[in-house]
């Protein structure tokens, strides 16, 4: 009798461990199932990081060899052959990323202005001063204001190694790069645009408003923060794209411009409405409507005529801000102080700063005791 009671619990005691194994087998088959993301054609990886959030990444995207059947096209120049070898990639490997940047997908919506500025690899200098100025992560009017800077890599060889680990370093310290592995270059502007808009619909879908910018602006995030919390009935969930308006132009056809394309790139003679890139402000939901509208839109060099064309394919229109300056202040005389404060205290944003003036401007600004004779307000 003894001896049966033994063998029944040895028996009960082996088919609790078979249920505890089998258990444990099907939910670490079930958690490698949900570590894959399946979205239209696109089948990604997701690693787990410390904090439980992803890395996604993919494959390095290989040339259409094709593009150099295009008529005229060797005798286009390297930049624009490259950029049509490999117009068809939307997606690269990331090589610095901040899945958390936001405190994840449910919290984002507490940012309410997120800094997204465009900076080359070599730029240190210009990253450090605007750590310390308009881009300084705070609380302000009792509302978030995040940073980040978004990269692709440059040079080649050593050179390239060491400013890859520049941005390793910097990251380290202040979490606020995101790297992928393309050519840092002109004519990438826009890709670098579709990249973080992708990295913005898994990591900060809900933030509620965006300045895209460069690194050599003199932005005037305090009034932006006042500017965005006096929308009438917008909180971020609606539509919002405003910066210098330019409109009622097309492609420049001269070689010899920054702003070259060919016509093997566009062949219509016309853009449509867009905002100036150095700097323009938008809402999460324009973001994430730009974002869905450029997977069916073919890449163009100019990265804010290719926004303006996400916009108009969404039926939806940028606006003109007076406060928002890309081409520059206008100063009416030679024999002023183009950097008075008294001219920058209430715009938004000024292009082309250097360093040392941006870091100067925004202390002087922002001085309580400045006193502004009303002449000198733009």
């Amino acid at each position: 009798m003894r001896c049966n009671r033994e063998r029944t619990f040895l028996l009960v005691g082996v088919m609790g461990f078979l249920v505890f194994y089998l258990s444990k087998d099907f939910m670490d088959h079930k958690n490698i199932h949900l570590n894959i993301d399946v979205r239209g054609d696109d089948i990604k990886i997701r690693q787990h990081t410390p904090n439980h959030s992803y890395v996604y990444s993919w494959p390095r995207c290989e040339r259409n060899v094709s593009a150099a059947n295009i008529t005229g096209f060797s005798s286009l120049s390297g930049e624009i052959k490259d950029f049509l070898y490999y117009r068809h990639c939307k997606h690269f490997p990331m090589l610095l990323d901040l899945p958390d940047k936001c405190g994840g997908v449910d919290k984002s919506a507490e940012v309410f202005l997120l800094l997204v500025i465009k900076s080359s690899p070599v730029n240190y200098e210009r990253r450090e001063v605007l750590r310390k100025t308009w881009a300084k992560e705070r609380l302000h009017n009792g509302v978030w204001v995040r940073r980040i800077f978004i990269s692709g890599t440059m040079d080649t060889g050593f050179e390239k190694e060491r400013l890859n680990k520049l941005l390793e370093l910097e990251q380290r310290e202040y979490s606020d790069i995101l790297q992928w592995d393309f050519n840092e270059r002109f004519y990438n502007l826009t890709l670098k645009q579709v990249l973080f808009l992708q990295w913005m619909e898994r990591n900060c879908p809900n933030v509620r408003f965006l300045l895209n910018g460069d690194d050599d602006v003199f932005a005037n995030t305090n009034n932006m923060v006042v500017y965005l919390q006096g929308l009438e009935n917008n909180d971020g969930g609606k539509h919002l794209f405003t910066g210098h308006l330019i409109q009622n132009v097309g492609p420049i056809r001269y070689p010899s411009s920054k702003y070259f394309i060919p016509v093997q790139v566009q062949e219509s003679n016309s853009y449509p409405p867009y905002c100036g890139g150095g700097g323009f402000l938008l809402s999460g939901f324009t973001a994430s409507v730009i974002y869905n509208m450029s997977q069916s839109i073919t890449l163009l060099p100019i990265d804010d005529v290719y926004m303006g064309m996400c916009l108009a394919k969404a039926g939806l229109s940028p606006s003109s801000h007076m406060g928002v300056k890309t081409a520059g202040l206008y100063i009416p005389s030679s024999k002023l102080d183009g950097y008075d404060p008294c001219y920058y205290k209430e715009v938004l944003l000024v292009h082309r700063f250097l360093p040392a003036h941006l870091y100067l401007m925004w202390n002087r600004v922002n001085n309580p005791n400045l006193k502004c004779n009303t002449q000198l307000k733009v």
